[in-house]
């Protein structure tokens, strides 16, 4: 509707004299360096998961640095494998803010399209986890899960930070 007005509306007044001016776009792309992609990989799907889901502690902080003390239990389910990767990391980065901790250990279990999972964590503390950055949202972009020919399953997608 608004390119259909600018179309309309091909000429401006200026200092009080009519000009033509180019119908050009009003929308553009650009590049910007706030994404950052995760990967997880194991023996099965549920390894892969729990993987990336370090993955994305390791956005954040060093996951050696977390103390696993608090148990947090997650429950989610989706129509493909690939939604419930997005599903389980959404998940997690909401309880991350929520909660304002940060995860060392996960323990996933998958049934059909259902994920149960139980992490550990503690309080972010900015001394001791010295955090680089924060993790905004689960993208779609480069997402995929699946096995390959030797019966390591990945488990992948971008961030945004």
């Amino acid at each position: 509707m608004i390119k259909a007005r600018l179309a309309e509306l091909s000429a401006d007044i200026y200092g009080g004299k009519l000009e033509l001016r180019e119908e050009r776009e009003v929308w553009s792309h650009f590049e910007h360096g706030a994404d950052i992609g995760i990967r997880g990989e194991g023996p099965s799907a549920a390894e892969a998961f729990a993987e990336a889901a370090m993955a994305l502690t390791a956005v954040v902080t060093e996951p050696g640095s977390v103390t696993a003390s608090n148990k947090v239990q997650i429950n989610c389910s989706a129509s493909s494998m690939e939604l419930l990767l997005v599903e389980w990391l959404s998940a997690l980065v909401y309880e991350m803010a929520v909660r304002k901790m940060v995860f060392g250990r996960y323990e996933v279990c998958l049934s059909g399209l259902s994920l149960s999972a139980s992490m550990w964590g503690e309080a972010l503390s900015s001394g001791k986890h010295q955090p680089v950055v924060e993790v905004k949202g689960v993208t779609y972009t480069a997402l995929g899960v699946g096995e390959d020919d030797n019966g390591i399953w990945t488990a992948q997608c971008v961030v945004d930070v």
